[in-house]
């Protein structure tokens, strides 16, 4: 996920503001599952979703009003019902990393019950 940092995404002292990199984090999940066919509409069709159940973030070096940063996602850890990513967020005219985390994410019913990642989904995400 690439995307350039906008003046909103800032705070007063002109840098990303820290809880905007959790935005970062998520569009890249986001693109990971689609580039795998797996579409949130999709999932919700089936009465799944995934919801964050842990984030581990190391802030390492500020991203700035115009900077251009791009965010990855990998499975880090494929459990039975929980998908681990290791995630950056690197700057990208100098690759400098500016963050590094670590986000479960668990499979969830429509009742919020943490359920099996289905075997097709597993499938697709190996």
């Amino acid at each position: 996920m690439q995307r350039q940092v906008f003046y909103h995404d800032t705070d007063a002292g002109g840098v990303v503001y820290y809880a905007n990199y959790l935005k970062y984090l998520e569009e890249a999940r986001t693109e990971f599952f689609e580039a795998r066919g797996i579409g949130v509409a999709d999932l919700l069709a089936r009465g799944l979703f995934y919801a964050v159940r842990s984030c581990n973030i190391l802030y390492k070096s500020p991203a700035r009003y115009g900077d251009t940063v791009v965010a990855d996602a990998s499975i880090k850890t494929l459990t039975g019902a929980q998908i681990i990513f290791s995630q950056s967020v690197v700057e990208r005219a100098t690759a400098r990393i500016l963050v590094e985390a670590t986000v479960a994410l668990v499979c969830l019913d429509k009742d919020f019950k943490p359920q099996p990642i289905p075997a097709d989904i597993k499938e697709k995400i190996k």
